[in-house]
């Protein structure tokens, strides 16, 4: 009755359980943090929009919305806004950092999710299974889905946040989207890439992430003596 629903698809696998809780940790933590970051970028530059509106909080709800939230229940994606006033933000370049912050933000997920997931490999060797396993699965995702979120909100399309860094850097970028009918480009060519780009894109994240972690918790594994477990795939 519910196959094709994205939980009930992944609670049905091997350790499907931990996928599902730490999708719905890992989302809506880094949605949350994304959008914190952004408020927070806004603020060091002199716009105090995020804090007049509310958004400087940890309630997702108020990140994400009812609709992401409806959408993200549905099929396991989401999204989240911060309210900024870039007429407001001190310095030429204030509204590129705030749209930076964002993906650094997911950057700095990423980079602690490896490096706790590596340390867990190398020193967790005495821990008993599942757990063993299942802190590794969290850690691993977390750094896999963090590592896509900036990768996909890089790109230079509207309404991303690299579509907004390219329109700050190039005027002619700039004008160029501003024309009659090029929102509807633009949000056309946003969604082909979710369509054509979004398996790369994961796999982009899948394959960096776990590099790293193996290779890095590989020499920690040799170094410490413990033993690195392997073959443990992200239902992605």
């Amino acid at each position: 009755m519910l196959d094709g629903w994205w939980i009930a698809d992944l609670w049905a696998g091997p350790r499907g359980k931990v996928f599902v809780v730490s999708w719905i940790v890992w989302v809506v933590g880094s949605i949350v943090l994304h959008e914190l970051a952004h408020g927070w970028a806004a603020l060091s530059r002199g716009d105090q929009t995020p804090r007049v509106t509310g958004h400087m909080t940890w309630n997702p709800v108020v990140h994400m919305g009812q609709m992401s939230l409806i959408v993200f229940l549905l099929v396991g994606v989401a999204w989240g806004a911060m309210p900024v006033s870039p007429s407001r933000m001190r310095g030429r370049w204030g509204p590129t950092i705030v749209s930076a912050a964002g993906p650094a933000m997911n950057l700095a997920i990423a980079v602690i999710a490896m490096l706790l997931a590596v340390l867990w490999l190398g020193l967790a060797g005495g821990a008993p299974e599942p757990l063993r396993t299942n802190v590794h699965i969290f850690l691993s995702l977390g750094a896999m889905l963090n590592l896509v979120l900036m990768a996909l909100n890089l790109l230079p399309i509207p309404p991303l946040d690299g579509g907004r860094i390219a329109m700050d850097i190039s005027h002619a970028y700039r004008r160029m989207l501003t024309t009659e009918h090029a929102q509807w480009v633009a949000i056309g060519a946003f969604l082909l890439l979710l369509y054509a780009g979004g398996r790369f894109i994961f796999g982009f994240g899948q394959t960096v992430s776990q590099f790293v972690i193996f290779e890095l918790g590989e020499r920690l594994g040799d170094a410490t003596g413990m033993g690195i477990p392997r073959g443990v795939e992200l239902p992605i």
